[in-house]
């Protein structure tokens, strides 16, 4: 599960929660964790999974463009069947609204739902960063009634791309404060990373993220390197790959040999995907986020303060709305590798701070991003759709 699959899933415990009436319906691309945790809210799930050629369909990294436009070819059979096989649900379900996740869904479900039902797309990222696919967007979104984005830049790059015909709101994304939370079991990331126990007094700071291609992966290991050796200090990189799209993830071995080439291989653990990122965090002193483009959200962000940890974050875009620099988190710039070994010597070497930041954090955490007020947002806009 991403973020955008964790906020779906915060979205239907919300709902669930505030409208325990309401019979909800989850239609998912493939089997897995999201389904068996929904199920157990009471969600009905089915699994319609993506033919190949779709699965692997997108336009991140180099030459995406071209290689939707290809890949759209070769699906065409298979998304229109797909397409097909969706509508079916939905007209079984008696859906009356449809909410999408994901760039493929939005289109999938604005061709699927009937003309009187309507959609809302879910945006979790800035659309005109994929060119082929907002072109897409833009040509469907008189079938969109509403679009939530996830921070107030979302839904001004949404406004810029897709016009004036869809409806946008921004509604922050949320966390489970009883699962993200200081207290609970923490995962021994040295025994994940294959590493021996750190020495007493070793700072342990991680980058939680996927591995997607623009989390900041190579930054935050080169910023690593330039934090003095004197200085106890344990990185990890926390996490694995989900993505099936073709090239829209980083090489594990790939920054192993970064590691070992910045002379860093005995300061940095690699943990591989974990199963809980909360338990994963509460074993780290710090928490980084190093994406080097603007941050739709930056969900992890919001779930360190929720889990009592210093953060660092790299704050642009919806980033810099979540945060108040030098009061729940150190903020850097996008891609400054100097600015990131700055704020990690700084944590590293101030406890007191540490500890200021995570209160503070946690503080943000329980007034802004309880996932109790999702359902506060999302039920009166779909009544408002219903009843206009």
């Amino acid at each position: 599960m991403g973020g955008a699959e964790r906020v779906l899933l915060d979205v239907l415990a919300s709902l669930r929660a505030a409208e325990p009436s309401w019979p909800l319906t989850l239609v998912s691309g493939e089997d897995g964790p999201l389904l068996e945790r929904v199920r157990a809210l009471g969600v009905e799930g089915h699994v319609l999974p993506f033919p190949r050629g779709l699965a692997a369909l997108g336009d991140a990294g180099a030459g995406g463009t071209l290689r939707l436009l290809g890949g759209m070819a070769a699906a065409g059979p298979g998304a229109a069947a797909y397409v097909a096989r969706l509508a079916l649900i939905l007209r079984r379900a008696r859906a009356d609204v449809v909410h999408t996740n994901g760039f493929k869904m939005h289109l999938l479900g604005a061709w699927a739902a009937s003309r009187a039902t309507p959609v809302v797309w879910h945006l979790h990222d800035f659309v005109s960063t994929r060119r082929a696919m907002s072109a897409l967007l833009r040509r469907s979104a008189g079938r969109c009634a509403a679009a939530v984005a996830v921070s107030d830049a979302v839904a001004a790059d949404a406004h810029t791309v897709l016009g004036p015909a869809p409806r946008v709101e921004t509604v922050h994304n949320a966390v489970d404060l009883r699962r993200f939370t200081p207290d609970g079991p923490a995962l021994a990331l040295h025994q994940a990373a294959g590493m021996p126990p750190a020495p007493a007094g070793t700072v342990s700071v991680g980058l939680v993220a996927t591995m997607g291609v623009w989390k900041g992966h190579a930054e935050f290991l080169r910023a690593v390197a330039r934090v003095p050796r004197e200085i106890p200090l344990r990185a990890y990189v926390v996490g694995g790959g989900i993505y099936r799209t073709q090239g829209s993830e980083v090489s594990m071995d790939g920054l192993r040999r970064l590691a070992a080439g910045l002379g860093i291989a005995d300061r940095v653990g690699f943990t591989g995907f974990v199963a809980d990122p909360a338990a994963a965090m509460r074993a780290l002193d710090v928490v980084v986020h190093a994406s080097t483009q603007p941050e739709p959200f930056g969900l992890v962000i919001a779930e360190a303060m929720a889990c009592g940890r210093a953060v660092i974050a790299s704050a642009a875009g919806g980033a810099a709305e979540i945060i108040s620099p030098g009061h729940d988190a150190l903020a850097v710039a996008p891609g400054d590798v100097n600015g990131l070994a700055r704020a990690l010597r700084r944590l590293a070497t101030d406890a007191m701070l540490r500890a200021t930041l995570a209160r503070q954090g946690r503080e943000t955490a329980v007034r802004r991003f309880d996932r109790a007020r999702l359902a506060s947002a999302l039920s009166p806009l779909y009544r408002s759709l219903l009843d206009g």
